[in-house]
């Protein structure tokens, strides 16, 4: 990468810093990312520019972490959509497994319920069997 001046090494550490607290430019979101060449690009020294080459580079880096968070949401939206989908199978079906409570769970399943947890932005798929309910993922066996 090209040198920076002084005033933009301030702003491109920071954002560097921000990046590497929470675990490395590996998370670095495009917004991040951006944020960064746009620093860089600011500040760079004007008698040895960026070149060309390291600019197609940065933008082929944040296509791809573009193209991976685009990823890593469908798979995740496919994820919860089969586990509802296996969950509504279940319906009628004789199962053993762990409860919430952590109890034994044997019988039939009834229903099934979605939880959402706005805050983690996440959902349990859960089934109930007469008053006890589980998680889909702690079924251990289908009869």
């Amino acid at each position: 990468m090209s040198r920076v001046t002084d005033s933009g090494s301030t702003a491109s550490t920071a954002a560097a810093s921000s990046a590497t607290t929470r675990g490395g430019f590996s998370n670095v979101d495009s917004d991040q990312f951006m944020s960064l060449l746009l620093a860089e690009l600011q500040n760079q020294d004007p008698l040895e520019p960026m070149k060309n080459s390291d600019m197609v580079q940065q933008m082929s880096q944040i296509r791809n972490i573009s193209a991976t968070d685009q990823l890593t949401s469908t798979l995740s939206t496919l994820r919860e959509s089969q586990e509802l989908v296996t969950a509504s199978g279940l319906i009628g079906q004789k199962v053993e497994g762990l409860a919430d409570d952590a109890s034994q769970v044997n019988g039939v399943v009834d229903r099934i319920t979605v939880e959402t947890d706005s805050e983690n932005d996440t959902r349990n798929v859960k089934v109930h069997v007469g008053n006890q309910t589980m998680q889909i993922r702690n079924i251990r066996t289908i009869l």
